[in-house]
């Protein structure tokens, strides 16, 4: 049997999802289903992806967000939206309560690390709405480059949104962190300070991936 993934950090812990998780899940992924689809058919969809969360599937590499020993979101990498060796990321905290406490940013550095340094990615990207300000702050911190607006792509309610691309190449990580392409340091020990496209941000990914969130 397949070792599921698990991996710790100092704020959180990523780590497959349980059967009985189910319905804080489903409570966050509901408003976002779009197509129609019945709601028990994604409660079915939605616990076969739980039995195989922890592994690496054709569909995805999903993870639970634990945070002081509860359940606090999830964090999906993506292979089946690109290319080989493209992944999209996805991530959700459920409670708003829960919200600002750096938990979906520790968890996006995480499993953006993972992505590289195991899972051999050349690109990781994420998209979101132009309005989320919050969201878009946490990747421009993690030094994720704005790559363009996809204009009218999310249906919703008032309208199609806006949403924007962000993304990091292996190159764009290998400087950031020192790392080569088998996740090891270069000689060292330390991130390069580098000018141009990610700045600042590409320092705050470094500490972020070099003290424990990766």
């Amino acid at each position: 049997m397949t070792e599921r993934v698990r991996i710790e950090g100092p704020l959180v812990t990523l780590r497959p999802l349980r059967r009985e998780e189910l319905e804080p899940v489903l409570g966050s992924l509901l408003p976002w289903v779009t197509d129609g689809a019945r709601e028990r058919d994604v409660r079915e969809n939605l616990l076969e992806r739980i039995l195989a969360s922890g592994t690496l599937t054709e569909r995805e590499l999903l993870l639970g967000i634990e945070a002081g020993g509860r359940l606090v979101g999830d964090v999906q990498a993506r292979p089946d939206q690109g290319p080989k060796g493209v992944f999209e990321l996805g991530v959700t905290v459920f409670e708003e309560s829960d919200r600002g406490k750096g938990y979906g940013t520790a968890a996006i550095s995480m499993v953006t690390s993972h992505a590289f340094d195991v899972l051999g990615a050349h690109r990781v990207q994420l998209t979101t709405a132009v309005a989320n300000s919050p969201m878009r702050a946490i990747v421009e911190r993690l030094g994720f480059v704005l790559e363009g607006v996809l204009r009218g792509f999310w249906p919703a309610a008032d309208g199609p949104h806006d949403y924007a691309m962000y993304a990091l190449t292996r190159g764009d990580y290998q400087a950031a962190t020192g790392r080569g392409r088998r996740g090891r340091r270069r000689r060292g020990g330390r991130a390069r300070r580098r000018s141009g496209v990610l700045g600042l941000g590409s320092m705050l990914l470094a500490f972020a991936l070099t003290t424990g969130y990766g």
